[in-house]
């Protein structure tokens, strides 16, 4: 799934996307760290993978979206 980056900690390594939809999903750590990024800037198109139910999905990575 594609979003775009939000917010992003760098400290913490933590941060938030916004869907396609324009609803916000917040990542942890581990999901930046599953990734292999350093640096995430708000704006940037990401991929994200997630689990859990579609009404309140979990980042389980976050990665940069590549064409």
């Amino acid at each position: 799934m594609q979003a775009t980056a939000y917010t992003y900690d760098a400290g913490t390594r933590t941060g938030s996307v916004l869907l396609d939809d324009g609803t916000p999903v917040s990542f942890g750590a581990a999901a930046f760290d599953a990734g292999g990024l350093r640096l995430l800037r708000p704006g940037q198109r990401v991929r994200i993978e997630t689990a859990g139910p579609k009404d309140a999905p979990s980042i389980t990575l976050v990665t940069l979206q590549t064409f």
